[in-house]
């Protein structure tokens, strides 16, 4: 038996372990682009959010605001001692506000007018108070798209 023949040398290459560390590498580099993309995004959609609570807010605030102004005018009215029909003549039967949000969205409040009774003592009831589109919205229609 020959001596070489029958122990065998394994030896490693020095190629193998340099790509799968450059493939490692390339790897990392990837997500880490990735994860500064997403997260450059989330904070985006985040102050978009920001603004767009921040205005509904707003809005709801004024709401708030023209409520209790009429709350007060109502209570007012009822007070002076007026008959029923001349509280309707003067206060009139239902009211609206429109609160813009933001050059799309507007907040819409309606009520309406209840002249108050011992069961009920309330001014008002609110018929609506919703979020709704007075803008126009423009679509982009630069993608052609087969039909």
């Amino acid at each position: 038996m020959n001596k070489s023949s029958s122990s065998k040398h394994f030896g490693t290459n020095i190629g193998t372990p340099s790509i799968l560390l450059i493939f490692v590498l390339l790897c990392l580099v990837s997500f880490a682009a990735l994860s500064i993309v997403s997260a450059n995004a989330d904070y985006k959609l985040s102050k978009k959010v920001l603004t767009r609570s921040s205005a509904y807010y707003e809005a709801c605030n004024k709401a708030e605001e023209s409520l209790a102004l009429l709350d007060e005018t109502l209570l007012a009215l009822y007070e002076s001692g007026i008959s029923k029909e001349e509280y309707f003549l003067s206060a009139g039967y239902d009211a609206s506000y429109l609160i813009p949000i933001s050059e799309l969205q507007s907040l819409m409040v309606e009520v309406e007018i209840q002249y108050p009774t011992v069961e009920d003592p309330s001014l008002y009831s609110l018929k609506s108070f919703q979020v709704v589109i007075t803008g126009q919205l423009e679509y982009d229609e630069s993608l052609s798209v087969i039909k």
